[in-house]
Formats: structure tokens, sequence, C-alpha cells
């Protein structure tokens, strides 16, 4: 239920002194559409449901009304204790969670932490020793504090769930579960998804008591300054097709989407060999090693950052020019939320999805149904090439019961043996060598419409007969 809330201003919320001090050295002026609908019903003690997107300004939504509270009954949390418990699907966005955290309560001496996978769990157990008021965590973490008896939940007053439908892709829904239930009954909860799908509406109303429902920015919305554009080619041919779209656009920022890890290595392997400097993140890159190239991806040192969906998951950057979906995802939703990383700040921005034919085509199809846009295409393929590159995803109800890097970072799923093919050699076409004309800037991509709300219980999932029936190979719970 949106809520036409007059609220032009920060000062408007009477926010405690400390706090409104903090905004204005930050320059937050006017707030957001769900900053001005979420706070001041948070700031009355009532549980909220939010559906928002990536860079909405979620964070300051339900960080700032806690910091208020806090204020208004200040106590000293006990050892191994935290009054308010944030959990975020990855270690980026809990870090910059963190780190907003602290910068909205700088003159309130705050006491916070991070439990984060990645890094030496003996340096959390002490950092919370002594009680936080604040801990931000990832689910897989939480757990393993909890159950080596560093971190008592028992003190918990404020739970703040954010990016739920992200947690559900990859796999933390029953580790939310466990969590939940160790917490006190009497708290304020605080939910936020940018998908309300079946299983995150039903953990909704376990978790909620008589929740007030915002919502801004439906998930089947592509921001309207976004020029998206949808490129056939090859399945071969798609670095190569890369490498010259990236020199030969205006590129302030690119950032590439890649189905796998392995497969964002692969692309950074061929653009150096094509003279393009790039980076990427994944769950198997190191915490220090995401946090520097995060860091220069800031800066401008590094201009072309690749990254699986999960990795890139709080990664909030403006003057990001291109979104490049090197892989088109399975998950119709995850398209919005890719191409969501440009064009913000009231910059435009260019989203190009390279497509090879076969379950791509598919995938592309069930876009187009979500956002209600008939892309228009290039058809840079080799006249008579029949792609059959073998398919990457996972079915999208067919998830593993251990988190992993659903989608984005999965391992490739086995593919079934064809007859015809030798034991253990997965019969595949060849495909023939590829000639690449000189591309040329397009001028015919479609900006996206806006479009109406949609129904606080999200896009239904999408059915796809045509996909094969194959199940995704099980990996290690990222911490």
């Amino acid at each position: 239920m949106e809520r036409n809330l007059l609220l032009t201003s920060f000062q408007d919320f009477g926010l405690a002194d400390p706090i409104s001090r903090a905004l204005k050295e930050e320059n937050y002026l006017t707030p957001t559409p769900i900053q001005a609908q979420t706070i001041p019903i948070a700031l009355t003690g009532r549980d909220v449901v939010g559906i928002a997107q990536t860079g909405t300004g979620k964070t300051a939504a339900f960080a700032l009304p806690i910091l208020h509270r806090l204020l208004q009954s200040r106590i000293r949390p006990q050892s191994k204790a935290c009054r308010v418990l944030v959990l975020s699907p990855t270690r980026e966005l809990s870090g910059q969670i963190l780190d907003s955290f602290n910068a909205y309560g700088r003159h309130m001496r705050l006491t916070s932490a991070l439990a984060i996978g990645g890094v030496p769990m003996g340096r959390q157990v002490r950092s919370v020793m002594q009680g936080v008021e604040v801990l931000v965590a990832t689910p897989g973490r939480l757990l393993d504090l909890v159950q080596s008896n560093g971190l008592k939940l028992g003190q918990v007053e404020f739970l703040v769930l954010d990016e739920a439908d992200r947690m559900l892709d990859m796999g933390f829904i029953n580790d939310i579960r466990k969590i939940v239930a160790k917490l006190p009954i009497k708290r304020q909860t605080l939910f936020f998804s940018a998908t309300m799908p079946k299983d995150i509406a039903e953990l909704a109303e376990a978790m909620l008591r008589d929740p007030a429902r915002v919502a801004v920015t439906p998930v089947s919305s592509t921001v309207d300054r976004i020029t998206q554009r949808i490129i056939q080619v090859d399945h071969t041919a798609k670095p190569t097709l890369l490498a010259q779209l990236l020199k030969q656009e205006a590129v302030g920022r690119a950032l590439i989407f890649t189905r796998t890890k392995h497969g964002a290595d692969k692309v950074v392997k061929g653009l150096a060999r094509a003279g393009i400097t790039s980076n990427a993140i994944h769950g198997n890159k190191s915490q220090n090693h995401r946090e520097r190239v995060l860091a220069a991806f800031r800066s401008g040192e590094i201009r072309t950052l690749v990254a699986t969906d999960i990795a890139a998951r709080g990664i909030d950057v403006d003057g990001i020019s291109h979104v490049v979906n090197f892989d088109l995802p399975n998950i119709p939703e995850t398209y919005v939320h890719r191409i969501g990383r440009t064009a913000r700040a009231g910059a435009e921005g260019i989203a190009i999805s390279l497509v090879a034919g076969g379950e791509e085509l598919a995938y592309l199809r069930d876009i187009e149904k979500l956002i209600r846009i008939s892309l228009p295409r290039e058809d840079r393929r080799t006249p008579g090439h029949r792609d059959s590159a073998p398919a990457q995803a996972q079915h999208r109800g067919g998830r593993s019961g251990r988190p992993n890097e659903t989608v984005a970072g999965a391992k490739a799923p086995r593919r079934h043996r064809r007859g015809g093919g030798k034991k253990g050699h997965p019969q595949t076409n060849r495909h023939e060598a590829n000639r690449q004309e000189p591309i040329r800037p397009s001028h015919g991509g479609a900006k996206s419409e806006g479009l109406g709300p949609e129904s606080i219980q999200g896009v239904a999932f999408l059915h796809r007969e045509s996909r094969p029936n194959i199940r995704p190979n099980r990996v290690q719970r990222p911490r």
C-alpha cells in the first residue's frame, strides 16, 4: 500500500539532533519515496514490509528510525549480544550497510560490528565480546557465531532483513528461519525485498506482526532513461563482440554480468588479450580482493568490472554508463536488477545483452513478458551458423537445499549424454569459424516504458517447458 506523504525534507521526520547533524554533513536533503514512506512508520515501532529495489535508498529508510529509537532508550548491550541485527545476502552489501549506520550515527558513539565470511571468525568473536548496539551479518557467518557460543541473540530489539528475495535465491531461507527462531518474540522487524514471490511472502507473514506495507518502483519496470539493446550473436563470438563494444562505445564505467564465476574469469582473460583492462569479483575471490577491486571501480581506476549476480549485490556506484549481459540471466527479475545499476542519479545509461541461441532466446522472451516491452534485436550471427552451446543455468525452481551462488555463481550443471557420443564425452556440434564485421553504434535501442504499480505479491514464477531436466551440482555454502 503506497502512502503519499508530503515530506520534502529529512528535517520533517523529527529525528534526534545527533542524527540530523550527520545527515546535514552527508548532504542528505530530500528523502526518496521509500524513505518518505518507511521512516515515519518505523519511528512508531511498527513492523514494515517494504518492496523496493537496490538503489532506492532502503538503508537510510531502516537505519535512521532505528538509530533514533536507540537514542530514546540508550542501554548498554550485554556481553556477546546486540540490540540491532541486520541480515543481508552478501559481504559487500553488509559492509556498505554497516558504513551507513556508522555515518548516520557518528555523533552518538555508536558501537557496531560486522559478521561476514571470508575473514577470520576469531576477530569477529572479539568484536562482539563486550556487546554492540548494531550487528550487520550474512546468515551463514551469523549462525557460525551463534553455534560457537560467540554470539547470543536474546537481546535483539530490532531485526532488519534486507534483500530477502536474494536470500531465497542464495538458499539462505532455512538459515533465516533458524535465526528468527532464536530471537525474542517482542521486537520490531523491518523486512525489505525487491520482489514478493510466494516463499518470501510466507516468510514475511511468519516473521512480522501486523506490518505496514510500502511499495515503490515495481520490479517489472525498467528505468525510462536506460536504452536497452539486444544483440544476437554466436556463442563463441561473444568475447570478440564484447571487446569491440567496449572499444567503440563511449564507456564511462561498464559492469559486465556473467552467469558463473568461471565465466567471469574467462571474460577478464579475453578482454586482457584484446588490450582492455578489467577485473572480476565473485564468490571465489577473497574479501580483501573484492574490496580493493570495488574501490578501484568506484574511483575510476578500473573502468570495466566483471561480476556474477550474487557478488554484484550491494554495488552502488554512480557513473556506470553501460551494463552488459554477457550471459542473459535465467530469472527475468534478475535482468531488471542488473540493468538498474546504470542511469542512476538522473543520468542516462545503456544496457546491452548478448544473446546466443537455445535457452537464451527463451530467457529473452520471459524478460520481455515481465517488462512488457518488445526489445529490438540486432542480428550479428554468422549466416548459416547453428549455435548449440550448452546452457549453464539452473531451473528457476530447481535450487539445491544448500546455499550457493545460484544463477550467477553456481557450477554448471551436468549435461546428459546424448546418443551417438562416447561415454563421458557429451556430443556437441562444432562451431564454424566466425567472421566479425565492424560493430556500428546502434541508434535503434528502445527506451523502456514506465509501468503501473505491481501487486504486493510480486510477479509469479514463470514456467519454461522447453528447458531440459537438469540438476545443479551441489556446492559448498559461502560464508
